[in-house]
């Protein structure tokens, strides 16, 4: 008998017809639930792509909660819809609705407590919502975990500062012009077969618009300078460590 079940289906959003793909991993019912974890994913990544973490925690007792954001994964309907992610508010904004409408509107698991974990682009994401996220949404979370999260690009691959300058003016004037920014995948694993997958998905298309990678950059350097700052009380315990 199988230890965990999956469950898939689409969220619509607010701005109809936009809608996100939203997965979820359960424990089988013969494992008490003990916790709830939204998961957020990483640039040109997507939720099917976590069975490695997804598994072994629904076959602990934890809910995974996990959505292909805007613009990736099967949220993308059409060409012109990758990496689409909208600015950081439209982000953030869809974090707050999927965990509203899809993880809180459970009432039957309401005695459980929610954790946020993201990764990599994700993982600067879920700092910057503990940071800045709705209080109201935030107090409610147990706990925040970033995992690897982008918070600085490495000195070898910074670009120029006049670079960055004409790319947030052109993300104004052409904000969904697509740009190619491919992942080495070399450096994900340590594993050949998994890096080889990564190549070969489908999915993972390495695709970013000028606002969106704009919006990106904006997070990390707003991290990073310290301007976006998780506030003390966040958390498990009430202390942000």
């Amino acid at each position: 008998m199988a230890s965990y079940t999956i469950e898939e289906g689409f969220l619509a959003l607010p701005d109809k017809p936009s809608e996100v793909y939203t997965r979820t991993t359960r424990p089988a019912k013969s494992i008490q639930s003990k916790a709830r974890l939204v998961f957020i994913h990483g640039f040109s990544d997507h939720s099917n792509a976590q069975d490695d973490l997804f598994i072994p925690l629904a076959e602990k007792g934890i809910i995974v909660y996990s959505f292909d954001q805007r613009g990736w994964g099967r949220s993308v309907k059409k060409a012109a819809d990758k990496g689409k992610t909208g600015t950081t508010d439209q982000v953030m904004n869809d974090i707050t609705y999927f965990i509203k409408n899809h993880v809180f509107a459970r009432q039957e698991e309401a005695h459980l407590p929610v954790f946020i974990m993201g990764h990599s682009m994700g993982g600067q994401e879920t700092l910057t919502y503990a940071a800045i996220g709705p209080r109201d949404v935030v107090n409610r979370i147990r706990g925040f975990m970033a995992e690897a999260p982008w918070i600085a690009l490495h000195p070898s691959t910074q670009p120029w500062k006049l670079t960055v300058v004409l790319g947030r003016m052109a993300s104004k004037l052409m904000p969904h012009y697509h740009m190619v920014n491919e992942l080495d995948a070399n450096l994900l694993s340590r594993d050949p077969d998994v890096n080889d997958g990564y190549v070969k998905d489908p999915l993972c298309h390495n695709t970013g618009t000028l606002e969106g990678l704009a919006g990106m950059l904006d997070r990390a350097l707003a991290l990073n300078e310290h301007k976006n700052l998780v506030p003390e009380g966040v958390g498990e315990g009430g202390k942000t460590r």
